[in-house]
């Protein structure tokens, strides 16, 4: 296993960057504002969470910070059903970033479990 040294080689940090890139791509030409600036902030909000506990002092604050970027996950998946709902994006776009937003949440939950236990 390699080391960790700082956020950027945390394996979360990088599944939320590339799922915040996709939302930013795919919402670029979206002219319902709102919505888009939601998803956006949404998005952008798992990985900046995560860097911002790692960064904190201890580990129960690292914790909290992991819990409010898996809550930002849930956040993202109701705003993707609203878009699909609305027709913003089609089924399979839904499909691939609902998938990516699922698995990124399992990802930080069994994060947290280890960090409650081993730290």
């Amino acid at each position: 296993m390699r080391e960790i040294k700082c956020f950027e080689d945390l394996n979360i940090w990088k599944e939320g960057m590339r799922l915040s890139v996709s939302i930013y791509y795919l919402f670029r030409d979206c002219k319902d504002y709102g919505l888009k600036d939601q998803i956006q902030r949404a998005a952008v909000s798992i990985p900046s969470n995560i860097s911002e506990g790692y960064e904190r002092q201890t580990n129960k604050e690292f914790i909290q910070f992991l819990y409010i970027a898996k809550g930002s996950c849930g956040e993202l998946r109701t705003q993707l059903y609203l878009a699909k709902e609305l027709a913003y994006i089609q089924q399979d776009n839904f499909i691939v970033l609902l998938d990516k937003a699922k698995h990124l949440s399992s990802m930080i939950n069994n994060f947290i479990k280890a960090r409650r236990e081993k730290f």
